[in-house]
């Protein structure tokens, strides 16, 4: 009987390893398929180039001129925070991508099939990952025209592609959550809407969180794009301008996509319901 045991323990660890190279397999699958959406469209990409450019070009000439903002190098503190808008905006809307797949019938293959719930959910975040690193090479080349005090140490690159791809997955898989939720395009799209401005002026993006009244410090400091543009700022720029440290930045944003992924993978049948 112990021998039984014994190979029936060694079978299931022998499973485990095949088990995590299927779960990535299905996963990157579906990022595949989102990317090929985006080949047949890169135009959106170009189209996102617009609304940073007017921020660091003419908001941030503008505005770095006010002495009472307290900050030497204004253009330098606004670019991570246009970044981390950047990444929010595409990762925001994403959701509506599941109501028009449910609309396509789609959600309804991708739910029959033996594929885990929370590969569906992941593999979407994974997808906005993705789109979010053109975002990343937009904001350098004008951070570049902008005269913004970039650091170009290759591990510092790297930290800033993982925060963004780590933020968009966050914002993403909440966009997801309100798409299962709420059903409809319409109601999505106003949601969406209503979601995005107080995300980012109850952050540090533009503005540091001392200038801010109490209450709405207390909002910016459990705000996840805070944490975002936090860590952008310590690892974008020359001077490495970190409050929190990187360590908590990255930490927030990890606990908060987990979370949120977990709740996205029960909601997600609920999409077709």
């Amino acid at each position: 009987m112990i021998s039984d045991v014994n190979a029936a323990s060694r079978a299931a660890w022998a499973s485990i390893p095949q088990a995590v190279s299927s779960f990535i397999r299905k996963t990157f699958a579906l990022v595949e398929l989102e990317i090929r959406k985006l080949r047949h469209d890169p135009t959106e990409l170009i189209s996102r180039a617009v609304q940073p450019a007017l921020w660091l070009l003419v908001f941030g000439q503008v505005f770095g001129r006010i002495r009472g903002i307290g900050i030497a190098h204004y253009q330098d503190f606004l670019a991570p925070g246009i970044l981390a808008q950047s990444v929010l905006f595409i990762a925001i809307f994403y959701g509506i991508a599941v109501i028009w797949e449910r609309d396509l019938g789609l959600v309804h293959k991708f739910l029959v099939s033996p594929t885990p719930r929370v590969v569906l959910v992941l593999g979407k975040a994974v997808s906005a990952s993705v789109r979010s690193i053109s975002q990343v090479l937009i904001i350098y080349v004008l951070a570049v025209i902008t005269g913004v005090h970039l650091s170009w140490n290759p591990l510092r690159l790297i930290t800033v592609l993982a925060v963004v791809m780590l933020a968009a997955a966050f914002f993403s898989t909440f966009s997801l959550v309100i798409a299962c939720l709420v059903k409809t395009r319409e109601r999505f799209m106003g949601i969406g809407q209503l979601m995005t401005m107080p995300l980012f002026f109850a952050s540090n993006a533009i503005y540091p969180i001392s200038l801010m009244p109490n209450w709405l410090q207390a909002i910016a400091r459990v705000n996840p794009l805070t944490y975002e543009v936090d860590a952008l700022r310590g690892a974008m720029l020359a001077s490495g301008t970190s409050q929190y440290g990187l360590l908590v930045d990255v930490g927030a944003l990890l606990a908060a996509s987990a979370i949120l992924i977990a709740i996205g993978a029960r909601l997600y049948p609920r999409v077709v319901t």
